[in-house]
């Protein structure tokens, strides 16, 4: 039998098959080939069409046939990972009514400092644990206030996994982590937050029926089942976000366990079993995956820099679009510090470690009689990985003690010289494995069809290599503090 699992991602979406029996990967595929673009109306928006999601979770999917031919009769399961804070909305025939607006967009940022105040932020941070800040609830009253004619004919409102989901399935459903991250959930509760739905005037029926994290959610129709090439009832068994679905992915699931990601955004998550906040919200806390197994309390404590390979994705198009391969092997030339170049990676809409700024990135320093290509290119990978320190220092304020964490040998984690400079920067011992958010969704999908316990579902991944402080540990200290200055 073989697993299916898709990560929504925002530059891609990536499709993972493996054995379920064996927990071996045995195809991936990737689409489309080149990233696909966020359109931007105004500065600070940032929209992709749903629609295209789901067309390359067709193309994935027979990339995936290509490669290992099989009957989709043969699947268990499917699982779903996507990009975390998205709106999508569709009609009563399910149709999508406009763009997404995506996870670093940034327009409805006002409107949640609003909610913060006058909801109130004791109310705020005891109950949902976050100001509603910028995400999904925020960006729906946004659609609200300043499109109320679509407003109006919106059936269901859902995060990008539900929409992926609606597609394979016919059916709106969500999950209470996927309320979480949208600033739905009240913790202390245990339900959907009335008094945030009262506040932003929307009514509870634009809200899809909640579903287990782990477990049948629906299943596959006779439509998609043709366009994908598999079986009509394959059951839909899981999702997540992006994040909460890394840390499982990593086998991250108990308190004090961390993982990290550097993908189009950066991120350390960190499982907690106290209802923890920060009092300026900048690092965020949402349901992890497993809080409904009966382990007790099981939340995430999530930082996020969302300029962090888009950072690098830029240079590239700036320098002549070299390899990534090749741009890490020019930036390890040039030396620690960067010859005092420094760059700020806060270009990719408001930030939440930065109480929800967009100040847009900048660097200092640039002298052109000594900087060169490769001074640039690693005060860009310095600059990313400071930014997650600086976060991580907010985590730690929360009585949160990093000194281990979790990556899958991908994107930024590629680069030696990246691995080496946040192990030395944040002072902590990284373990990197043979995964990644598809091949996690796939293992989770086989979860919640029943295929195997949690205990097991993380046969025939791997740790690949461990990367620990060196020598140069004591140097960096030094130069983050510098960097840190110039941030003030």
């Amino acid at each position: 039998m073989y697993l299916i699992g898709y990560d929504i991602g925002s530059s891609s979406v990536k499709a993972a098959l493996l054995d379920a029996d064996t927990g071996v990967c045995v195809a991936t595929a990737t689409s489309p080939a080149q990233e696909m673009p966020m359109q931007a109306p105004q500065a600070g928006w940032a929209e992709q069409d749903p629609e295209r999601w789901w067309q390359e979770v067709q193309h994935a999917t027979r990339l995936l046939h290509q490669q290992q031919p099989f009957d989709g009769h043969t699947v268990a399961g499917i699982g779903i990972a996507y990009q975390m804070h998205g709106l999508v909305c569709v009609d009563k025939d399910e149709q999508v009514l406009r763009p997404s607006i995506i996870w670093c967009d940034s327009r409805a940022v006002s409107i949640g400092n609003k909610a913060f105040a006058q909801l109130g932020q004791e109310y705020c941070l005891e109950h949902l644990l976050n100001s509603p800040g910028n995400f999904t609830a925020s960006k729906l009253r946004w659609v609200q206030e300043n499109e109320p004619a679509l407003y109006e004919r919106i059936d269901k409102i859902m995060l990008p996994g539900d929409f992926i989901a609606m597609r394979l399935t016919g059916e709106a459903c969500t999950t209470v982590s996927g309320l979480s991250e949208g600033i739905f959930w009240d913790f202390a509760a245990g339900s959907v937050s009335q008094p945030l739905l009262d506040f932003y005037k929307i009514d509870r029926s634009l809200l899809s029926t909640i579903v287990p994290t782990f477990g049948i959610q629906g299943r596959l129709t006779e439509a998609a089942a043709r366009l994908l090439g598999l079986a009509p009832g394959i059951p839909v068994t899981y999702r997540a976000g992006d994040q909460p679905n890394n840390a499982f992915s990593l086998n991250v699931l108990q308190p004090g366990e961390a993982a990290t990601t550097a993908g189009t955004s950066g991120v350390v998550y960190a499982v907690h079993d106290q209802i923890a906040f920060d009092e300026e919200s900048r690092v965020n806390t949402f349901v992890h995956v497993n809080n409904e197994t009966g382990t007790g309390i099981r939340n995430g404590v999530l930082m996020c820099l969302n300029g962090t390979g888009i950072l690098n994705s830029w240079l590239r198009s700036m320098t002549g679009s070299l390899p990534y391969a090749e741009m890490n092997t020019l930036a390890a030339k040039a030396p620690a510090g960067s010859a005092g170049l420094r760059i700020y990676p806060f270009g990719n809409g408001a930030e939440r470690i930065l109480a929800n700024k967009d100040g847009g990135a900048s660097i200092q320093n640039l002298q052109f009689n000594i900087h060169q290509k490769e001074h640039l290119l690693r005060a860009a990978q310095e600059g990313i990985v400071f930014a997650l320190r600086y976060g991580v220092d907010i985590m730690t304020q929360m009585q949160m003690n990093i000194q281990r964490v979790r990556a899958g040998h991908a994107n930024m984690f590629l680069s030696p010289l990246f691995r080496q400079v946040f192990a030395n920067t944040l002072n902590v011992v990284i373990e990197l494995y043979n995964t990644d958010g598809a091949q996690g969704a796939a293992r989770a999908a086989g979860v919640g069809a029943g295929c195997y316990g949690v205990a097991d579902a993380f046969k025939g991944m791997e740790c690949i290599a461990t990367v620990e402080p060196d020598a140069g540990q004591a140097q960096y200290q030094e130069i983050y503090a510098a960097w840190l200055e110039g941030m003030q």
